[in-house]
């Protein structure tokens, strides 16, 4: 009996007929996977299973997903992460994510310039939990080419398409081309799209992935968007407990220090 397994035109052009038609044909395809997605159990003689093949600079990675969690697909990472995903694979414990750099919105920025301190956490509205991941520099961030004092931090971001936040009970609408990739169950990258058309660019990428709950992560699956919360620096601290990112959120909406946009997850 043939596995139920989708293999994707992009995942076939990458891997080639000949190992595609393999996949499909049984000789190479697992006979249980843990969801590169959920994380949970799956079985492709049993049902619908994605072929999600994770590329880098060097090293590509095959990876198998419940079809109802994402479609198989091709996912580009930096070779860092790659091997990140490696080590998540073979079991190996990945090292706590460490301050990643932040390249202004629209490129040209030093990547220098400035650290991001990530929060990820789940929000409550509408009586509803929602994927969210709060973003603050631990110190001013200057427009590209600036010298002078200041902080363009949520100038860029506005410029860049966020929107102000006025109360936090409000989803915040969906920022294009823009996208979270999260993958083997960890945060890897916040994705920026080209306005020219061409490939995405990391606005935030994790030097380290950045393990997630497995509540985040259900809830990022079931709605497949991530809300983006940013504030400047001092705005908003380190959070121990979600209520209490959620009442610093609200104070620094308070203050005009929020803005937002809602992303689609990219690869899983």
């Amino acid at each position: 009996m043939s596995p139920l397994l989708d293999v994707s035109d992009d995942v076939r052009a990458e891997i080639g007929d000949e190992e595609a038609d393999r996949l499909l044909a049984g000789e190479n395809a697992p006979g249980s996977y843990d969801c590169t997605s959920c994380r949970t159990p799956g079985n492709p003689e049993q049902e619908r299973t994605s072929t999600v093949l994770f590329v880098g600079g060097e090293t590509a990675v095959l990876a198998f997903a419940h079809a109802s969690c994402i479609p198989s697909q091709v996912v580009s990472v930096s070779e860092e992460q790659l091997q990140g995903a490696v080590r998540s694979i073979t079991g190996e414990t990945a090292a706590p994510a460490a301050p990643a750099a932040i390249a202004a919105p629209g490129g040209g920025a030093d990547p220098g310039q400035a650290v991001l301190g990530v929060t990820c956490g789940q929000i409550l509205i509408d009586d509803e939990l929602h994927p969210a991941i709060v973003v603050e520099p631990t110190g001013p961030v200057v427009r590209p080419g600036s010298t002078g004092p200041g902080d363009d931090f949520l100038p860029l971001l506005i410029e860049a398409g966020f929107l102000p936040v006025t109360s936090v009970s409000r989803a915040p609408a969906r920022l294009p081309g823009w996208s979270v990739l999260v993958a083997m169950g960890q945060l890897h990258a916040v994705l920026q799209g080209d306005p020219a058309g061409g490939q995405p660019s990391a606005w935030w990428q994790a030097h380290q992935p950045l393990p997630l709950t497995d509540g985040w992560r259900a809830s990022a699956n079931q709605r497949h968007t991530v809300f983006v919360y940013a504030a400047p620096a001092g705005a908003i601290g380190q959070q121990p407990r979600e209520d209490l990112l959620r009442d610093a959120l609200e104070k620094a909406a308070a203050g005009g220090l929020l803005v937002s946009a809602a992303m689609p997850l990219t690869g899983t």
